[in-house]
């Protein structure tokens, strides 16, 4: 570099070594390097040098990383030759435009950075060059006098660099000597640092609103649970770490796992990054922030691995609309979701591009390496063989014509970094030059900081129709073309613009086409939304996923993770979202297990009606006098209030119905049973006051069997003492019936008499009813001649049998479904049956004789002589006083 600092002196000038090693001393000073540990490193420097009155700097990637012991590999056509020539066409359209910076040219010092960023560290210094001050006192002419040394030119701001990480590695040395630098291609959010990159500028967007768009773009297509992937380095992991950052701020979002790809991987490392994707293979969303190299060979492993179509990835500007990164993995690719600074196709540059030639364009030094491999042929050279099997460069090649061009993504941001430091010199020259033709003093030279002032000033409208501005902290605002590569039931396979964001996302679902050409999106999502009524049980550390685990039994849904239980009274609906009130029920008139009893009841009423009128009709003769009229009624009353009683328990229960439930329950059967406990406890008391003497027994008169029975059905009244302690009244029990499926709960309108009430109801019958059996066993050797002890007594057993029956089934339905049913009809069948019993044993017979057999019921006053005598020789004088008492 000591060659590009003329001396002009005479032959007997003396210049010292040390003044011409300035380059490696800053390089140690900046990098803690030695001069051998970085000297193979270093190539010769190569620039393209324009003239002009005022000199930008350029940093472009002309050559991809070269091999381990190489700076420099093999030309980028796109993203370095493209680039480069889009810096030389906005100079070549500035220089010629008469209103912006007239009489003034803008030059240029290029340099190619290798995509490396040491290396592109060292080839900035000479950006610098004329800013290092120098000691040149030792240096003297042979007539003693000092040299004249012209002045080094200065590069008064710098256009680039490419790459985010050789973009802060030539800015932490560009801000030690205030030259503004803008990039129109560096994304890294850490470059927004005011502080540390106070002289950093860029046109495009930082990551961080890319990162937020690419948060907007997976949670619009309903993603929760996504990996991402990262090329080691300030773009990769800035990228990745700017969108966990805005990610967790957002909420709703989990990285499943957060990958980096080594700077030098080695052999199987892609295959390896795969298979780790694959251990959270739900998360099919991959965010990735690579470069091609990388993103091409994570596709080629996707596709060895046979998971073309499983990885839906969603790419960053480095991805972008490129063909680069997919070429021969488009299947791999199919789906995925890409981002792009907002970009328009610059016709001029196509125009002035498409006819650059050897010819013309011998500026650029490194055109004719770009020509060789754009055209697969070689430029005949002196003592160069040309390879076998490339011909030989005719220089009649045309872009465009002879090979295939696409203007790259990143030239439209070049010319407006170049037009930005053009507006802001231009701005700054009418403000310090008023008048003035050409670079007055006040400019010479530029000062940096002050440039730096005017060029976060601009404010015009760029090559592509967009304004051109800057914040405060130098980053251009957010405005993002998305893309999507579409491969299926598409007739033209590519990148498909499906939405735009600034600042808010626009995405056209509809538009958007998956593997396989569905227009479903696909799921990456750690755990699927559950089940109507399933409550979420989340893992612990990973708020993304979770169990569903199901409301079981009367739990409804009471938020998004819990559940609860519904009130008493409620049942939750279908879907466990909410309770609802539980259906009431009672027994319907029209229910089987009503008819049944009621078609009893009503034949029962009916007969017991038919045998009170037929003895009011007859009630002076011999059989309804025999039968002991009084008592009889008594008796039929209460087995009419039996039949009576169905209707009471199948009625809707009220206060009115269970009053009268708790009244007439036990009352029908305590009249008919007191009634029967008289009659037969006077039988028996007759004949064994018979076997002892002659003198009757007391209380056998009609009278006093009436107030024995009323003695002993006033004893079944006392239940009126229960009114006043517990007055009746319905409720609704919603505990009988609530089985373990809600949808079989319901709740039994009743009255208020638990089964030990109304077995307590019934208890005392139960009792008369025993102590009629045994009296009427006692009395079952009584002549058949006499009254009604035998068809009593045949009353009381198959009565007897009918309860017997009853208790089982009664208290064995206790824990059936259909209890309230089964216990009713039980308990009305069971009391109409004995019901029907005493009417049919006692008094049918009597009824039948009356009417179709009147003859018979006729007073007799003599009896056969044979009779008399057979009774008497069977009872003895038992009979003649029996005779006596009944006749």
């Amino acid at each position: 570099m000591a060659s590009q600092l003329p001396r002009h002196c005479g032959p007997s000038c003396i210049a010292l070594s040390h003044s011409s090693t300035w380059s490696p001393l800053l390089w140690m000073l900046l990098l803690g390097f030695s001069p051998h540990s970085s000297a193979h490193q270093r190539t010769v420097s190569h620039s393209i040098k324009i003239e002009g009155d005022i000199t930008l700097g350029g940093l472009f990637p002309v050559h991809s990383k070269g091999p381990a012991g190489v700076v420099c590999g093999e030309i980028k056509k796109e993203k370095g030759i493209h680039r480069m020539e889009a810096m030389l066409y906005a100079l070549d359209q500035i220089n010629s435009d008469p209103d912006l910076l007239p009489n003034i040219t803008l030059g240029a010092r290029i340099l190619d950075t290798c995509s490396r960023d040491t290396y592109a560290l060292e080839q900035s210094l000479s950006f610098v060059q004329a800013l290092i001050q120098r000691d040149n006192s030792d240096v003297r002419c042979s007539n003693g006098e000092p040299p004249i040394i012209p002045k080094p030119e200065q590069v008064v701001g710098v256009i680039g660099a490419s790459a985010s990480s050789v973009s802060i590695m030539v800015a932490n040395v560009l801000r030690l000597f205030d030259i503004p630098q803008i990039s129109y291609a560096s994304t890294a959010p850490e470059l927004s640092d005011s502080n540390r990159y106070n002289f950093f500028s860029r046109v495009v967007p930082p990551d961080s609103m890319q990162a937020q768009a690419m948060v907007d773009i997976v949670k619009a297509m309903g993603w929760n649970y996504v990996s991402t992937l990262a090329s080691e380095g300030n773009y990769g992991e800035s990228g990745v770490d700017a969108f966990m950052q805005i990610s967790r701020e957002a909420g709703g979002l989990c990285i499943a796992q957060s990958i980096r790809i080594p700077r030098e991987p080695r052999k199987g490392e892609f295959d390896k990054i795969i298979k780790r994707l694959m251990e959270t293979s739900n998360a099919r969303g991959v965010i990735i922030f690579a470069n091609e190299d990388d993103i091409k060979r994570v596709l080629e492993a996707a596709k060895r691995a046979n998971l073309t179509g499983h990885f839906l990835f969603v790419g960053s500007d480095s991805w972008g609309a490129k063909s680069s990164p997919i070429l021969n993995q488009e299947d791999v690719a199919e789906g995925a979701v890409t981002i792009l600074p907002k970009r328009a196709s610059v016709e001029g540059f196509d125009q002035y591009f498409t006819t650059r030639s050897l010819e013309n364009n011998r500026r650029n030094l490194w055109f004719a390496e770009f020509w060789e491999d754009d055209f697969k042929c070689r430029i005949t050279r002196t003592g160069i063989k040309v390879e076998n099997g490339l011909r030989k460069c005719t220089g009649e090649e045309r872009i465009g014509r002879d090979s295939a061009y696409e203007q790259e993504g990143k030239v439209q941001f070049v010319i407006d970094a170049v037009y930005a430091m053009a507006h802001a010199l231009h701005t700054m020259h009418i403000d310090l030059c008023p008048g003035f033709m050409g670079v007055c003093d006040k400019m010479d030279p530029v000062e940096g900081a002050m440039l730096l002032r005017y060029i976060r000033a601009v404010n015009f409208n760029g090559s592509a129709g967009t304004g051109v501005m800057f914040n405060e902290n130098g980053d251009a605002p957010g405005r993002y073309d998305i893309f999507q590569y579409q491969l299926s039931n598409t007739t033209n396979p590519g990148y498909k613009l499906i939405g735009q964001w600034n600042n808010h996302l626009r995405l056209n679902m509809e538009d958007m086409l998956w593997p396989g050409g569905e227009h479903q999106v696909p799921d990456s999502v750690c755990s699927f939304p559950c089940e109507s009524g399933e409550r979420k049980r989340m893992v612990k550390g990973v708020p993304c996923c979770w169990h569903c685990e199901l409301c079981d039994g009367y739990q409804y849904l009471a938020d998004e993770f819990n559940c609860d239980i519904c009130p008493y009274n409620m049942r939750p609906n279908k879907n466990r979202t909410d309770c609802r009130p539980t259906p009431i029920i009672k027994l319907e008139w029209s229910s089987p297990w009503a008819i049944i009893p009621v078609f009893i009841a009503v034949l029962g009423i009916l007969a017991t009606t038919g045998v009170i009128v037929t003895f009011i009709r007859f009630n002076d003769t011999p059989i309804v006098r025999a039968s002991g009229r009084e008592l009889s009624y008594v008796l039929l009353t209460g087995i009419f209030l039996i039949y009576l009683i169905t209707f009471l328990m199948i009625a809707e229960p009220g206060t009115v119905v269970c009053a009268f439930r708790r009244l007439l329950l036990g009352l029908g059967m305590c009249i008919s049973y007191s009634a029967m406990l008289t009659k037969t406890n006077r039988i028996y008391r007759i004949f064994e006051q018979g076997k002892k003497s002659v003198t009757p027994p007391k209380f056998i008169s009609p009278t006093s069997q009436l107030i024995i029975t009323f003695i002993l059905i006033s004893v079944q009244v006392t239940i009126f003492i229960w009114f006043g302690v517990v007055p009746p009244h319905s409720y609704i029990d919603y505990e009988e019936l609530r089985p373990p499926n809600p949808e079989d709960a319901r709740g039994i309108l009743k009255c208020d008499m638990s089964d030990l009430s109304l077995i307590s109801c019934l208890s005392y019958s139960m009792f008369l009813m025993v102590t009629c059996t045994v009296y009427a066993i006692k009395s079952r050797g009584v002549p058949e001649t006499f009254n009604e002890a035998k068809p009593i007594g045949f009353t009381m057993y198959t009565t007897c049998i009918i309860w017997l029956a009853f208790v089982p089934i009664f208290f064995g339905t206790a824990q059936s479904a259909q209890k309230m049913f089964i216990q009713t009809t039980t308990l009305t069948v069971s009391m109409s049956l004995s019901a029907t019993v005493s009417l049919g044993m006692l008094y049918i017979p009597k009824v039948y004789v009356i009417i179709f057999h009147p003859e018979q019921n006729v007073q007799k006053r003599k009896r056969s002589f044979k009779s008399v005598a057979q009774n008497i020789k069977a009872f003895g004088m038992v009979y003649v006083f029996v005779l006596t008492v009944f006749d």
